[in-house]
């Protein structure tokens, strides 16, 4: 039930004489709380979430590269599962790789010397560490954004938390030796550029210094305690939670510590960048009103039940699903029933470890039978909370966190 949005609403943004009327009639009850819809709100019955209502399993947004997302329904384990997990690549996956003979290089303006390991170096002259991270494409939720912006056009599923296996960055540093000028690193990874031109940079990312040497800042060869998938970079991947996934090279060859801010590829211009100072929808600043994305914003996502329900009157409704807030923790969730009038204050877990998302539980009643949505709102531990429609515009369509919400209609 995809409708054009401008049929339904005027220039200033409000409901068109009989559109309300028009809305019943095709969902073919009435709209509990239609009084409270905000300023050009449309239905999500009607809108954007066509993941969870025409596909049972992961869903291509592109394959040259993929990009493929999961609906937010086969998001509900505790752990994302390697089959559940999303997919976005810059360039084509690495042909024969050559497992026995990989070798990490630590190298950059900032190290005392250049230095080289093994994978079986890393395994055996290390101490490893398992954690539970969120991994969130920057631009999850472009599709909610208006007006729309380019890229793939991802709704709510562009999020994981696998458990990864693997030694601290910082402990492997610390054998390198660094300078005092350290400021950044950058890695770069195995991919091949779509051209297949091997002279031809895909990706090459990095975080400041003082992130990279966060516990939590992993070079991984394991997830959910077995090799990681090829397509998720094996046999070696950098994996930083909480900031932007592109962040988390795969394949990874070698990482460079920088004295300057991390110029490789994907770094610059205006690649996971906003911008500093708010625009008006449907303007795009020019690159030096860009700052870099950091830490991802609070954010939350209904895994149960799946959007589209039927339920009967009088029957309590169950729900669940996650929430996190980039470096931070989530303090509170709140989950509403009538376009964000109200808020009902639900059960939220702390995280199985920090960066790591957090579980959420909850049990409404709907007062009548009608059409409704569920909406999910979480705070992180600063007071900062998830706006109920759409943040701040921005021409790249990045961080859009606002409030994940599913369809319900009481019978």
């Amino acid at each position: 039930m995809k409708n054009d949005a401008a049929n339904f609403f005027d220039r200033r943004g409000f409901l068109k004489a009989g559109s309300l009327t028009t809305l019943t009639a095709l969902l073919g009850t009435n709209i509990v709380f239609a009084d409270r819809l905000p300023k050009q709100y449309l239905p999500v019955a009607f809108d954007i979430d066509p993941l969870a209502t025409k596909n049972k399993n992961l869903v291509v947004l592109n394959d040259k590269p993929w990009n493929v997302e999961t609906p937010a329904y086969l998001l509900d384990d505790a752990v994302t599962p390697a089959d559940k997990m999303f997919i976005r690549n810059n360039g084509l996956i690495p042909e024969n790789i050559d497992v026995a003979n990989w070798i990490l290089t630590i190298n950059g303006e900032s190290v005392n010397a250049p230095k080289t390991y093994t994978l079986n170096d890393l395994k055996t002259k290390f101490k490893p560490y398992t954690y539970q991270l969120v991994v969130e494409c920057g631009g999850n939720g472009r599709a909610g954004f208006f007006p729309k912006t380019a890229g793939n056009q991802w709704a709510e599923g562009g999020v994981s938390c696998a458990e990864w296996t693997g030694i601290r960055l910082k402990d492997l540093l610390a054998d390198v030796g660094l300078k005092d000028n350290a400021v950044y690193i950058g890695y770069y990874g195995k991919d091949l550029h779509l051209s297949r031109d091997p002279k031809q940079p895909v990706i090459s990312r990095g975080v400041p210094i003082a992130k990279a040497l966060e516990d939590e800042t992993i070079i991984a060869w394991a997830m959910n305690g077995e090799a990681i998938p090829l397509v998720h970079g094996y046999p070696l991947r950098l994996v930083i939670g909480g900031w932007p996934a592109s962040v988390s090279g795969k394949w990874l060859h070698t990482i460079a510590i920088r004295d300057k801010v991390h110029d490789g590829a994907k770094m610059t211009g205006k690649s996971y960048r906003i911008p500093i100072h708010p625009v008006v929808p449907g303007v795009d600043p020019p690159e030096g009103d860009f700052k870099i994305i950091e830490s991802m914003p609070v954010k939350s996502v209904i895994t149960s039940p799946k959007t589209g329900l039927e339920l009967p009157i009088g029957q309590t409704l169950s729900l669940r699903g996650h929430a996190w807030a980039g470096d931070r923790t989530v303090k509170d969730l709140h989950v509403s029933i009538d376009f964000g009038q109200t808020w009902q204050k639900a059960d939220l877990k702390a995280p199985k470890n920090r960066l790591a998302w957090q579980h959420w539980t909850a049990e409404v009643q709907m007062p009548i039978q009608g059409y409704y949505e569920v909406w999910a709102r979480a705070t992180d531990e600063v007071g900062v909370a998830q706006p109920m429609v759409m943040p701040q515009w921005n021409p790249e369509g990045y961080i859009n966190n606002a409030c994940h919400r599913i369809a319900v209609k009481v019978v």
